[in-house]
Parts: structure tokens; C-alpha cells; sequence
């Protein structure tokens, strides 16, 4: 398995591609536009999914477009599915953001397996940015959305928002085992290890 990633946007979205090197399957792991660096992220891969960490608008704008390119699924939680057909419920119609709605395939729910050629995704439900927030999981590696940032968590102030809900997800990921490269939702990579030690919303759990 390997990752590739890049930066979105004006509010530096990190879109994800997972790809299985067995099979050349892929997943995107959040879609903020359709664009030729979108494509050029995808590349030759075949592409199997698109995994929503979220529903805000910034994570979904691209994926009505993608799903119709690529005859992929969307995967979202049934929390977040709202957001994909509601400029309101994503938050686009305030911030002054697009919406393309689409239609999810794939309800998505804590412990869930996806597969991918000889890769395992696992999703883990982390609320608190939203009420369907989920992260994910692929080999060593974690998919955390708005959940975790490098330093930092997602803001819980939004529409479906919880402090108390963040803080409980923030203890899930600090318990996970191992050490895990970190993809962010936006701004820098980083690692479980060192959310662990630095991160001042994890070290006071």
C-alpha cells in the first residue's frame, strides 16, 4: 500500500489517494474539487472509492464529478449523508462555498472494513467537528479528517459540533496502538506519536 497526497484549495484541503501497489485500486480520501490536479492525484489508478472523513463542503465539492468520471462509490456516514444533497447541512450556503450534490453509496459506521485489492480500511467514528465524523485506518497510517491536526483539533462550534464529543475522539485516536503517519484534513502531516506528546488536547485528556 501507498499514499499519495497534495493540498486544496483556500483552505489548504489535504485530499488523500490510498492505492492498493497489488491491484492498483485506489481510494480518495476527501474530494475538494474537480480539477486537473485532482486528476493528476488519481493518475492512472483505478479508483474504487471516495472515503468522506466528513460533509462539510470543503471535503465534498469534487465528488459529484469524480463519481461520475471514475464510476466510483462515495462512502460517508449516515450522520454526514445529509451534507452531500444540502448547501445548509455543508455548510457551503454560509461560507460561500459550492455544492454539487450527490447521492452516497456506501453508509459507513464505526469498525467498518473496507476493502482495497489486498488493502483493509478500517473506519473509526470520531465525532465532534460533526456528528458523522470518521477517520480512518490503512496500514500504518491515519486518515483524521477535521479531527486531529498537527498541534490542534477541528473546531467543534459548527452546526453538529461537540466539545465533549471531540475530546472523547481525541482519547480514542491517543489509545490507538502503534505509531501512525497522520494525514491530516488541512495544513501538515504528522504523527500519532507526536500528537501524543505535543498536542496540548491530547496531552490533557
Amino acid at each position: 500500500m501507498s499514499v499519495r497526497y497534495s493540498s486544496f484549495g483556500s483552505l489548504a484541503n489535504n485530499c488523500c489517494l490510498i492505492v492498493d501497489d497489488a491491484t492498483n485500486k485506489s481510494a480518495l480520501v476527501d474530494c475538494t474539487e474537480y480539477s486537473q490536479k485532482m486528476l493528476d492525484l488519481i493518475g492512472d489508478t483505478d479508483l474504487e472509492y471516495i472515503l468522506l472523513t466528513h460533509g462539510h463542503y470543503d471535503h465534498i465539492t469534487g465528488a459529484k464529478q469524480i463519481k461520475e468520471q471514475f464510476g466510483c462509490k462515495i462512502a460517508v456516514s449516515q450522520q454526514d449523508a445529509p451534507m452531500l444533497t444540502s448547501a445548509r447541512h455543508s455548510l457551503a450556503v454560509f461560507m460561500g462555498g459550492e455544492q454539487n450534490n450527490c447521492e452516497p453509496d456506501i453508509i459507513i459506521n464505526d469498525g467498518d472494513i473496507i476493502t482495497l485489492g489486498e488493502t483493509e480500511i478500517k473506519v473509526i467514528s470520531t465525532p465532534g467537528h460533526t456528528k458523522g465524523s470518521v477517520c480512518f485506518i490503512a496500514g500504518d497510517s491515519l486518515f483524521s479528517g477535521d479531527t486531529l491536526f498537527k498541534m490542534s483539533c477541528g473546531r467543534t462550534d459548527f452546526p453538529g459540533g461537540s466539545w465533549e464529543e471531540m475530546q472523547q475522539s481525541l482519547k480514542k485516536l491517543s489509545e490507538l496502538d502503534g505509531d501512525m503517519k497522520v494525514y491530516t484534513g488541512h495544513d501538515s502531516i504528522t504523527s500519532l506519536d507526536f500528537e501524543r506528546k505535543n498536542n496540548i488536547y491530547m496531552k490533557n485528556l
